[in-house]
């Protein structure tokens, strides 16, 4: 793979065919807009644990070093990151791309990327998968790839050309004003509005995302802000 980055982010730009985790390849104090890339994970790590599986050479792994300021919440991040794949996928695709709070981009109730921000040796690593041309019997149950949505496969670099460009000027906004400087674009893509949740046990109506990246519950006509969580959803 070879990225003609339209900025700073994806310079230095790193590619294997394979590697345990792209996060492992950003290394040496890299850079703030370093990325790497691969085309397979041997063990790629999602949310909570949880692994990122997908078949050598359809789905776009990357991982990019950031350095906000030490104050900042660095959950937010994924926000941030999140609305940067939605961006390129809707215009990929052409259809409106979602937000899951805290870390997910749905299209059509099925999730199609995931991003997940953390914390190594003071810089941030935002790990972004995207599920790009893998087929149907290739996706787990609640998934999809942009080619099983619309049948089309497609060339990932322009892609990730674009969720780059797109989580450059996002991040700027945010290291300016927070979540609340993105907001106008998060809350309308706010996927969890409205919708019977469950987190952590309990259930209750998400009322949406607030300007400080958090997920507002109305549980029992009480209100409750969760800053963290894993968060359920009837379908």
């Amino acid at each position: 793979m070879e990225l003609e980055p339209r900025g700073r982010f994806g310079r230095p730009f790193v590619y294997r065919e394979s590697t345990e985790s792209t996060q492992l390849l950003l290394k040496d104090d890299p850079p703030e807009g370093a990325v790497a890339v691969a085309d397979e994970q041997t063990a790629g790590r999602g949310r909570l644990g949880r692994t990122w599986d997908a078949p050598a050479g359809t789905a776009i792994l990357c991982s990019v070093a950031l350095r906000p300021p030490a104050d900042r919440r660095i959950a937010e991040l994924s926000l941030v990151g999140g609305m940067a794949a939605a961006d390129a996928i809707e215009q990929a695709l052409g259809l409106a791309a979602q937000i899951k709070w805290p870390n997910d981009v749905m299209v059509n109730r099925f999730k199609v990327a995931g991003v997940l921000a953390e914390a190594r040796e003071g810089i941030v690593v935002l790990g972004i998968g995207i599920n790009v041309n893998q087929t149907r019997e290739q996706m787990p149950e609640g998934a999809a790839s942009l080619r099983t949505i619309d049948g089309v496969t497609r060339e990932r670099e322009p892609i990730l050309a674009d969720v780059l460009e797109r989580l450059e000027q996002l991040y700027e906004r945010w290291l300016q004003g927070g979540v609340d400087a993105i907001y106008d674009s998060l809350g309308a893509r706010d996927f969890l509005r409205g919708r019977r949740v469950s987190l952590d046990g309990t259930s209750g109506i998400a009322v949406g995302i607030d300007r400080e990246g958090r997920l507002e519950l109305d549980i029992d006509g009480e209100r409750k802000l969760v800053e963290s969580g894993e968060v359920t959803y009837e379908r």
